[in-house]
């Protein structure tokens, strides 16, 4: 008994020390995400998370970082050709993640953030279809967790891109800024890997709001 015992506790003490260094190791590089500046900088982050994923195929948060580090680098990409790709990799990198969770609001609302970099891309020839496909996935997003800020600040960000586009009124867009900022300042992370990115998107929105 006190042999099976033994076994059963080493057995509980490595699983715990293998999760903690699941935990440490993406703690880390989602810091660096956060911080990145550039392509290169988001190219090694989402590198990173590809290969936490491959050693851990029953998390989504090393997928949904990638996709998120790969969107990432869209944005400061200059080239069409080079954002789109980034923007596949990211899709593909949500699509593992949606396999492991599905209906879930953060991945959603990442969905909807390919979607409207894919609009930046070629707005004239990509607004109606992109634009549609974002604002679906950000009020799915809402509507599955609608205590979600970062679901709220993608959607003001492209209710305001819209608006702004087409030279008609931001007010919807910049009371959906300040809903997302109110809900940041109650949001409360499931675990110490859930997004926490986002608040300085509404804040910097809203304060154009003001101009």
């Amino acid at each position: 008994m006190k042999a099976i015992f033994a076994i059963f506790l080493t057995l509980v003490v490595s699983t715990l020390t293998a999760q903690d260094k699941y935990t440490e190791t993406m703690l880390k590089n989602i810091d660096a995400a956060y911080k990145g500046k550039t392509v290169a900088e988001h190219q090694a982050t989402a590198n990173a998370f590809e290969r936490i994923a491959a050693a851990e195929k029953t998390k989504w948060e090393p997928y949904y970082y990638a996709a998120f580090s790969n969107i990432m680098a869209a944005n400061l990409e200059t080239e069409s050709a080079k954002k789109d790709a980034y923007l596949d990799l990211a899709t593909k990198d949500l699509d593992q993640a949606k396999a492991i969770k599905a209906n879930d609001s953060e991945i959603t609302a990442l969905e909807g953030f390919v979607h409207m970099a894919r609009v930046t891309v070629d707005p004239a020839t990509r607004g109606q279809e992109y634009s549609g496909k974002a604002f679906r996935s950000f009020s799915t997003a809402v509507a599955l967790n609608p205590e979600n800020p970062r679901a709220l600040a993608l959607l003001a960000q492209m209710q305001y891109g819209t608006a702004q586009f087409f030279g008609s009124s931001t007010a919807e867009a910049c009371d959906t800024a300040a809903k997302s900022i109110q809900k940041f300042e109650s949001y409360k992370a499931e675990s110490a890997l859930s997004p926490q990115w986002g608040k300085q998107m509404a804040e910097g929105l809203k304060s154009n709001c003001k101009l």
